[in-house]
C-alpha cells in the first residue's frame, strides 16, 4: 500500500486522539489507517465500494459519488478534513465548510504543469497557480506550497495547504502576548508539540 502523505505527517497537531477526521476520496484507506491508529474517530468517503472494503471496521465508511450525487455530509463538521490527490472544484466550498471551529484542513493535489510530465493531464484535475490558497478563504493559512516536488517518490507538480478554522470561542491571548501560532514541523523545533502555543 502507498505510504501516508508526508504533508499530512508534517502536521501531527492536526491528528489529536479522540478528535474527528474526514478523509475525502479516501480510496483503499492509507490515511484512514494512520488516523485511526492515532486514536481519531474517522470517516472515509469514496465512490468505490471495493476500495472502501479494505477499511471495514476501521472507520465510518460512506460509499457515495460526491461529484454526481448529493453531498453525504450535510451539516457535519470535523476536527480534521483531509483531501489528497483529488479535485472537484464544485465541492471546494463544502469541503471548507466541513472544517469545525478549531479544526484543520490538510489538502494536497496535482497542479498545473503536471500535464507535461504525466497524469493527470486534464485541466479540470489540475489546480491553477494559487487556486488552493484562494479556496481556503475564511481559514487561517498555516502553510502553503505551490510548485514541483522533485523529492517525492513520484516527482510531480503539486499544491498543498494546511489551514485552520480559528475558534472564536477559544480563549484569546492576553494583551501584549504573542499571537496564537502553530508548530511548523513534525519535530516541533518551532515550539511545543500539540498544536497552538
Amino acid at each position: 500500500m502507498t505510504p501516508p502523505s508526508p504533508w499530512l505527517l508534517r502536521w501531527p497537531q492536526a491528528m489529536r486522539p479522540g478528535a474527528s477526521a474526514l478523509d475525502l476520496a479516501c480510496g483503499s484507506g492509507r490515511h484512514l489507517r494512520l488516523l485511526a491508529g492515532r486514536g481519531m474517530r474517522v470517516c472515509g468517503v469514496d465512490r468505490d465500494a471495493q476500495a472502501l472494503s479494505h477499511s471495514e471496521g476501521l472507520a465510518e465508511l460512506i460509499c457515495a459519488d460526491i461529484e454526481q450525487g448529493p453531498w453525504p455530509l450535510d451539516g457535519r463538521q470535523f476536527d480534521l478534513v483531509l483531501v489528497s490527490n483529488y479535485l472537484w472544484r464544485p465541492l471546494l466550498p463544502l469541503i471548507r465548510a466541513a472544517v469545525a471551529p478549531g479544526g484543520w484542513l490538510i489538502y494536497e493535489t496535482f497542479a498545473d504543469g503536471q500535464q507535461h510530465i504525466g497524469r493527470p493531464a486534464r485541466p479540470e484535475f489540475l489546480l491553477q497557480p494559487g487556486e488552493l490558497l484562494r479556496a481556503c478563504e475564511g481559514l487561517r493559512i498555516v502553510a502553503f506550497e505551490d510548485g514541483f516536488d522533485a523529492a517525492a517518490v513520484n516527482p510531480r507538480h503539486v499544491q498543498r495547504v494546511a489551514a485552520v478554522r480559528e475558534n472564536p470561542a477559544a480563549p484569546t491571548a492576553p494583551a501584549g502576548s504573542v499571537l496564537r501560532s502553530y508548530v511548523l514541523d513534525a519535530a516541533g523545533s518551532h515550539g511545543p508539540g500539540g498544536g497552538a502555543e
